[in-house]
């Protein structure tokens, strides 16, 4: 007789947003923020999305911070520091800084990259640009963009580089240099063999180990995931290489099926999860009540559809929408409380002005800002002036928005 298949495990909404905040670490006791939290916490996240933007901080430090209210920039610029290093900056769907020991990983990346875009080297004229600054780099050591002016500068049609930036870029995404450090935010490179342990840098892992070692560590951070999620976490695989490990996994008896239910009035989840999955939800820790301003990166938001259909809440950035058709603002900060998002809110750190001035807040649709709710907010307003290093903070009535 064939096997009896049985019905897929169901989580409800209210556990399926308690188990990703608990995934991305947002849930659970408030922790110190020291510098010895901060490699483990990102280690747990697997990677931090980079972003220049310095609307209040850059993404990276509010992503730590919104975890470890304790946290300051300058711990993560001490551990980035560090040798050997502890991080390395590479690409997952954006430019990420990802643990060191992670690096084998890549390599399947690297070699792809040099298919992928191989349609740079329009912006090179030809490969001698490529192989003189490669010889540039091995010669003088670590470099910046802007060590290789007389190369070509910041004169090409694309993001305004030039050829020796764009040669920096391509060797770097295909494995020959290494970012391992950022002057301010710029990147500085070097040769990969410099930079990156040799026991990593030697390490070839095969794209089956590779895809096996993503899809289970993807599997791991989400708690429960469909074929996409899981090949969209590090970028590593397809949806089509992730359905054939979920297949693979289901033979071995490792996974079983569940349904994430949407939040009211969205679809459903068809999703998978470890066998263990009841018990792990039944131990989910409880998410701190308080209310937090998380990046427009942050890991909870990082999947948009994930993000409408688990919290009912539509989020886009509106940096490159024209200001005239923008419903918000430039840079807006999803607002966390509890386990609901909430609202939004649009500040910026001004700081010729030493204050953090609010210019809009929107709360989802039914809500108010109640005396409770405006308590928290003042407390995290407060928060955010420390992390950017402000004095004063100006939030007048006319901030506060509808629609």
């Amino acid at each position: 007789m064939p096997e009896r298949v049985s019905a897929p495990f169901i989580i409800s909404n209210d556990a399926a947003r308690r188990l990703i905040l608990a995934r991305t670490e947002l849930a659970g006791v408030r922790r110190a923020g020291g510098a010895g939290a901060i490699r483990p916490l990102i280690a747990k996240l697997g990677y931090v999305q980079l972003d220049p933007i310095r609307v209040v901080e850059r993404a990276h430090h509010h992503i730590l911070f919104a975890r470890h209210s304790a946290y300051r920039p300058k711990q993560l610029e001490r551990l980035q520091a560090r040798q050997p290093p502890l991080f390395f900056e590479n690409w997952t769907h954006d430019s990420s800084l990802i643990p060191i020991e992670f690096y084998p990983n890549w390599r399947h990346r690297f070699a792809n990259a040099r298919t992928r875009i191989a349609k740079w080297r329009e912006r090179f004229g030809d490969d001698r640009v490529i192989a003189t600054v490669r010889d540039h780099v091995t010669a003088h050591g670590a470099v910046r963009a802007r060590d290789l002016l007389h190369l070509g500068g910041r004169t090409g049609p694309w993001w305004g580089w030039g050829p020796a930036k764009a040669a920096l870029e391509f060797l770097w995404r295909t494995g020959e240099l290494a970012v391992t450090e950022r002057n301010g935010f710029e990147k500085v490179y070097d040769l990969a063999e410099r930079l990156i342990p040799k026991p990593l840098l030697q390490a070839k892992p095969s794209r089956p180990e590779t895809l096996e070692w993503a899809c289970n560590e993807a599997l791991s951070r989400l708690g429960a995931a469909t074929p996409k999620m899981l090949a969209d976490f590090w970028d590593h695989a397809s949806i089509a290489e992730a359905q054939g490990w979920i297949a693979a996994e289901k033979r071995r008896r490792r996974l079983i099926d569940v349904v994430l239910k949407g939040h009211a009035g969205e679809r459903d989840f068809a999703a998978v999860a470890r066998l263990d999955i009841e018990d792990r939800i039944a131990r989910l820790p409880a998410v701190p009540s308080r209310l937090r301003a998380l990046s427009p990166f942050d890991p909870l938001l990082r999947d948009r559809q994930r993000a409408e259909r688990l919290f009912g809440f539509a989020y886009r950035i509106e940096v490159y929408v024209p200001a005239h058709k923008r419903r918000h603002g430039y840079y807006v900060f999803p607002l966390l409380e509890g386990a609901r998002l909430v609202g939004r809110i649009d500040m910026k750190a001004e700081r010729d002005r030493d204050r953090l001035a609010v210019k809009g807040l929107w709360l989802e649709p039914g809500l108010s800002l109640s005396k409770l709710r405006r308590a928290k907010l003042e407390q995290e307003l407060a928060r955010q002036a420390r992390l950017a290093g402000v004095r004063d903070i100006v939030f007048p009535a006319s901030a506060v928005k509808t629609g």
